[in-house]
């Protein structure tokens, strides 16, 4: 996985504005909203990418601390040439926090890549503090078995173009369709932030629930 984000981090943000059909900034703003976040937040951006997060809860909250996580250290070098200034290499399974330390963890399209994504939700549950929130934007299996197979077919096909034509290599950017057959629906993960101690768990769903915003105070 480590080797697959090295080699696609300079063009990452390209191909998440082309998959998400040039709407993955509004929903990622609809996240920072839903956060409802105090004045000078303490903020984690797991799975950061190149930072958009932490950019976009920057922008709102200037006086808050945004940290930024990612496996990839290609990704925290294009966000630190962005401008980004706390960035830490780390696995979402054994985050180098302490308990409580965040008022807000933000999750960009990394759920479905962590290796268990129980374990994966208990460490962020375990680093944010009573009443914080965790608010995530990924892909899910929509539910209805007609939408499920047209759209993993339209990703598959989508990213097998991109990455010969970026890369040479058709397998490329296929991994988000891979990815998408074994992870779960979107009431399935919601299901899960409860059992995990989360209360107020919100969702809303676009591409007819191919991808969605999830937003979860924990208890």
């Amino acid at each position: 996985m480590r080797a697959m984000f090295s080699t696609i981090a300079p063009r990452y943000d390209f191909f998440t504005r082309v998959f998400s059909y040039g709407m993955d900034g509004r929903w990622k703003q609809a996240g920072v909203e839903q956060a409802q976040l105090s004045q000078y937040p303490v903020v984690l951006d797991l799975a950061s990418g190149t930072g958009d997060f932490s950019f976009l809860v920057s922008r709102r909250y200037p006086g808050c601390r945004t940290i930024a996580v990612d496996v990839t250290e290609r990704m925290l070098q294009l966000a630190r040439a962005r401008g980004l200034e706390r960035a830490v290499c780390a696995d979402a399974g054994l985050l180098p926090f302490r308990d409580g330390s965040f008022d807000c963890v933000f999750v960009g399209y990394g759920l479905r890549n962590f290796p268990s994504l129980a374990l994966a939700v208990g460490e962020i549950e375990r680093v944010t503090r009573r009443g914080g929130m965790m608010v995530s934007l990924d892909f899910f299996l929509p539910a209805n078995p007609f939408l499920r197979r047209l759209y993993l077919g339209v990703l598959y096909a989508q990213g097998a173009l991109f990455g010969l034509l970026l890369h040479g290599r058709p397998r490329v950017y296929t991994y988000i369709a891979d990815s998408i057959r074994s992870f779960v629906s979107i009431d399935d993960f919601s299901s899960l932030l409860r059992r995990a101690g989360y209360r107020q768990v919100g969702t809303r769903r676009y591409l007819l629930g191919g991808i969605a915003l999830h937003w979860a105070a924990k208890q």
